[in-house]
């Protein structure tokens, strides 16, 4: 999924508290007041988050740019859902750096 894709975007966008935890929200979202079972209204993000408007609006640009979030407007209210894929991408592209590399071939 990154492939050709700047991979700097999506872990830029994650080293952001704030969006961290706009993530995590989005993966369990409490109940909310215009949450749906497979999306998030804004708003529930900035009631249940602290954050204002502008803050929300700004944090979900970038994770949206970066390709973790997509967004979808319904009326007068913005709803974000995760991309799972992406995040299997991401994982995917991550995991071979958590494992130690083979030790090399000494010439005799």
């Amino acid at each position: 999924m990154f492939e050709g894709m700047d991979i700097s975007l999506p872990l830029k966008a994650l080293a952001d508290p704030a969006r961290l935890r706009i993530v995590e929200f989005l993966r369990r979202p409490d109940a909310g007041c215009c949450t749906l079972p497979d999306r998030v209204c804004a708003c529930d993000v900035e009631r249940l988050l602290g954050l204002s408007q502008p803050a929300v609006s700004h944090h979900m640009k970038i994770l949206t740019q970066a390709g973790l979030v997509s967004g979808e407007k319904q009326g007068r209210w913005m709803y974000y859902r995760l991309e799972a894929g992406a995040f299997a991408a991401l994982v995917a592209f991550l995991n071979p750096l958590a494992t130690p590399p083979a030790p090399l071939a000494r010439a005799a």
